[in-house]
């Protein structure tokens, strides 16, 4: 990761005293060196449809291994950038190659395309002028943060395919262990930020890098509320993908075993 690059990317829209009232101007030199070392971006224009078919040529490269490792290799040297690539492959790695007013939605919550919605991606049918630095920012910050936008997966990952091989080692795996643990020792009423606060002890993080995993795993389907009764009323409005999930649910050892198998 080039650091001056990075320095650039993250003074762009972040101070000591949290996020600037309006970003810096995405012209100059310094945007013009953050931009060649892929970590800014002119505004992009480009349709739904243009997206499915490149997410679709994607996943004939990026790999559910590639994705675990990179995962796997983050948590022992935090970096987070390489997390989110898992759920961007877990949201869209099934999805089909559609038109966006081929099948509507006839209750949307996520999109009126009807396989975004079925697939819980946030779509819309083109994108004029985006700006993908704030997303990439997100992205380099914290993990991410608009997990399940279209437009994300897609930018997360055409970056994550022009990073190297990653190391899984044997501190990497004892994280994962102890995420496990962590759940199984959930109490049943436990929420998802109770199981956040369990993981401070096990993951080298922050409270909002935290978050972010929480997310990730959730829309990876690792942890997945079950048709179970909730024991507390309503779910978590800090969370989108796990809001819902209480310790009783615990965790999808299928999940489990299909992305991170091969490391336990």
């Amino acid at each position: 990761m080039d650091n001056k690059a990075k320095k650039i990317l993250m003074n762009t829209f972040w101070t000591s005293s949290g996020w600037k009232s309006s970003p810096a101007a995405f012209t100059g030199e310094d945007f013009d060196y953050a931009k060649s070392k892929g970590f800014m971006f002119d505004p992009v224009t480009i349709t739904h449809d243009e997206i499915v078919l490149r997410l679709h040529e994607l996943h004939q490269t990026i790999t559910k291994e590639r994705v675990a490792a990179a995962f796997l290799h983050s948590l022992s040297t935090k970096k987070v950038h390489l997390r989110s690539a898992l759920s961007s492959w877990a949201l869209t790695s099934a999805l089909p190659v559609h038109t966006y007013g081929e099948r509507s939605s006839a209750r949307p919550n996520h999109s009126s395309c009807r396989d975004c919605n079925f697939h819980r991606l946030m779509s819309d049918r083109e994108y004029i002028n985006q700006d993908l630095n704030v997303l990439n920012f997100e992205r380099v910050k914290w993990g991410g943060i608009r997990l399940n936008w279209l437009l994300y997966c897609w930018m997360d990952l055409e970056l994550f395919s022009k990073e190297e091989g990653f190391e899984v080692t044997t501190e990497d795996a004892a994280i994962l262990s102890g995420m496990l643990e962590a759940i199984r020792d959930c109490a049943d009423h436990e929420s998802a930020r109770m199981l956040e606060k369990r993981w401070k002890e096990v993951i080298p993080s922050s409270k909002n890098e935290r978050d972010v995993i929480m997310e990730i795993w959730g829309y990876a389907g690792l942890p997945v509320p079950r048709d179970t009764p909730r024991k507390r009323r309503g779910g978590s409005h800090d969370f989108n993908s796990v809001a819902e999930w209480q310790g009783d649910d615990g965790y999808s050892q299928e999940a489990v075993e299909l992305y991170f198998g091969a490391f336990l």
